[in-house]
């Protein structure tokens, strides 16, 4: 059994553990309100303009614009995975690299990454998988210019041939106890066809086209050379925003769960140190009553 001492030194390191985690909620919890208010303010934009642009695809040669051509055969995709540049946020990470990483075995074909995060970088980089550009740092509510050179990269990657598709591993903010890891093909600009498994399980669906005609004005080819990059930037901008949403919210529930956690420890080793003083009390006693009953029948 461990001593009073040793058990006072424990509750006193629990209950410094207990402060910063609780610091820790509370920074997430300023910044998941910046972050959601952030996501659903885009979202209801950023939902209509990609269910725009994949009908306009359907609806368009495919000729018109390099972002609506398909690249067939496929046979090399890249994932741009979105993951947090921190920890302590439970199994945020771990569960969109795993997410990716699935999609991209169950895919068939080779797979490289764009990572924006450390925690995802690093996962990658451990488990052997290459990295073609990495993006960290960005902060809590990222501006348009802070996605903008992932985007970049993304496009030009499809552009060149190096990838024939392009998706964007993420996770969808339902809530503040609910976050979704999925993935979106980005590029090419296009329906997305059910194929395999992996696409069932992980790929989010577009809803079915509701105008298969457009007016164009000034004409066919300006709109998508201006329209099509400017939208591609803006879905990969908002699953930064919901990505972001989720971690702080994964980070904030967490950092509550370990604050609760450090509360009920350390009233548990508060119990442990009242019975190892008690104990230490009552040995000390029986000594004493000990000596007294020695002393008595020696006749002192």
């Amino acid at each position: 059994m461990a001593t009073a001492r040793e058990i006072r030194r424990r509750i006193q390191s629990v209950r410094n553990l207990g402060q910063v985690t609780r610091a820790l909620q509370a920074v997430a919890a300023s910044n998941v309100r910046k972050a959601q208010a952030a996501a659903l303010a885009t979202r209801a934009y950023a939902n209509a303009a990609w269910e725009v642009i994949v009908n306009l695809g359907a609806a368009t040669d495919e000729k018109l614009h390099p972002l609506l051509t398909r690249h067939l055969p496929v046979e090399r995709i890249l994932l741009v995975l979105i993951s947090g540049d921190r920890g302590l946020c439970g199994a945020y990470n771990n569960n969109i690299v795993r997410t990716a990483l699935d999609f991209a075995h169950k895919r068939g074909v080779a797979a490289c990454y764009i990572a924006v995060g450390r925690r995802g970088r690093d996962l990658l980089w451990r488990m052997g998988e290459e990295i073609i550009a990495e993006f960290c740092g960005l902060p809590a509510v990222p501006g348009i210019a802070d996605v903008s050179p992932i985007a970049c990269t993304a496009i030009e990657e499809f552009l060149s041939g190096r990838a024939d598709e392009v998706y964007v591993a993420r996770t969808d903010f339902i809530n503040l106890l609910v976050q979704k890891p999925v993935v979106q093909r980005l590029l090419p600009l296009r329906p997305t066809e059910f194929e395999t498994q992996a696409m069932l399980e992980y790929l989010v669906r577009v809803p079915p086209a509701r105008v298969t005609e457009y007016i164009y004005e000034p004409d066919v080819s300006t709109i998508l050379e201006t329209v099509l990059p400017r939208f591609t930037e803006l879905q990969l901008y908002q699953a930064v925003l919901e990505a972001h949403a989720s971690e702080y919210a994964a980070r904030m529930v967490a950092m509550r769960n370990a604050t609760d956690n450090a509360v009920a420890l350390v009233e548990e080793l508060t119990l442990d140190y009242n019975k190892a003083r008690q104990h230490s009390i009552t040995t000390e006693l029986l000594d004493i009553a000990g000596g007294a009953e020695a002393l008595t029948r020696i006749g002192v």
